[in-house]
């Protein structure tokens, strides 16, 4: 019996996030992403009424498939956002946009998915050697929470990868430093666990500010994320600068743990909507220099590319490659 493949395209590309769903469409992989557009969740009671949305706005009726990234644990059933009250049913919203075929990845691994086809015009290189598609490559970053993927090249199957998805902007935050130590205990004060969500994050900001200042004997304002990262990466404000520059520390720290896990020798990629709006300031942080703090294996890490991902919609991009490589013509 011969095996039927879905037909790629017309494609609905979906990245819900915690704080924004972006929504983008392709007529084919040649033609690539069209009429992207962003809209808040908060505007939205459920994710169906997003799409209807933007189908109308954009003047399309269905697609022919359907493929989302979203903010949280991909399973079976009804899926909660972690940093939104939106539940995501696979079956009603393909459904709801007339598809025939659905496919389900968790956000960052949406990302992941584009890393061997990104262009150096694509990503601005924070120390080490350039990226290498060949080996595996990596990719974490702050938005509303904290994502984190890989990508790893199918050994014997040229120009095959496979990605590699979990919860790791959920793991005990790591502390590898006097300093870091002494934020992490101010922060547990407040927080008891302290994931490393709770820190480096849109929605950690706040919480590490307040613990900067805690070891600094100053009294917090009450600032928001977007407050904390404007002043700090002003540097107009020290103590939002010092904040700045523990949370660049703490997220070296993470990329270097990540790029010993899953020996991502051909780079690790900082993604999410945070960084990139802070220009120079994380050129000139503590991140490479906490990435490469590893006595024994300093000169590994130190051959490893870290770069910033600078292509807009990093996750839609993944889903369009993925839409392409299902197409048995391509």
């Amino acid at each position: 019996m011969q095996h039927v493949h879905p037909a790629p395209f017309p494609l609905l590309a979906v990245d819900i996030g915690g704080t924004h769903v972006r929504f983008g469409w392709a007529d084919s992989i040649a033609g690539g992403l069209q009429s992207v557009r962003a809209y808040r969740c908060a505007d939205f009671e459920t994710p169906v009424q997003a799409a209807q949305r933007y189908l109308a706005d954009v003047g399309q009726q269905r697609a022919v498939r359907v493929a989302v990234a979203i903010a949280t644990v991909v399973a079976d059933g009804p899926i909660k956002l972690t940093n939104s009250h939106w539940v995501f049913e696979a079956n009603a919203f393909m459904r709801s946009v007339g598809a025939d075929h659905i496919d389900l990845f968790n956000d960052f691994e949406a990302i992941a998915l584009v890393l061997p086809y990104l262009s150096p015009a694509e990503y601005t290189i924070i120390g080490g050697v350039p990226p290498d598609a060949r080996l595996p490559m990596a990719v974490l970053g702050p938005g509303t929470g904290l994502g984190v993927a890989g990508i790893v090249p199918i050994r014997g199957q040229p120009d095959q990868w496979q990605t590699v998805c979990g919860e790791g902007g959920h793991v005990t935050i790591p502390c590898a430093t006097a300093w870091q130590h002494a934020v992490i205990a101010a922060a547990q004060r407040e927080l008891g666990h302290v994931s490393a969500e709770q820190l480096v994050s849109g929605i950690g900001l706040p919480a590490l500010y307040r613990a900067v200042a805690a070891v600094e004997g100053q009294p917090a304002a009450s600032l928001s994320a977007s407050d904390i990262g404007t002043r700090g990466a002003a540097r107009s404000d020290p103590l939002a600068e010092r904040t700045l520059d523990t949370f660049c520390g703490f997220l070296g720290t993470m990329a270097a743990n990540l790029a010993l896990t899953l020996g991502a020798r051909g780079g690790v990629f900082i993604a999410g909507g945070i960084v990139p709006q802070w220009g120079d300031f994380f050129a000139q942080s503590a991140f490479r220099a906490h990435f490469e703090n590893n006595g024994r294996y300093r000169e590994y890490l130190s051959s490893i590319a870290t770069a910033v991902i600078t292509a807009p919609h990093p996750g839609l991009m993944g889903l369009m490659q993925h839409a392409a490589h299902a197409d048995p013509a391509h």
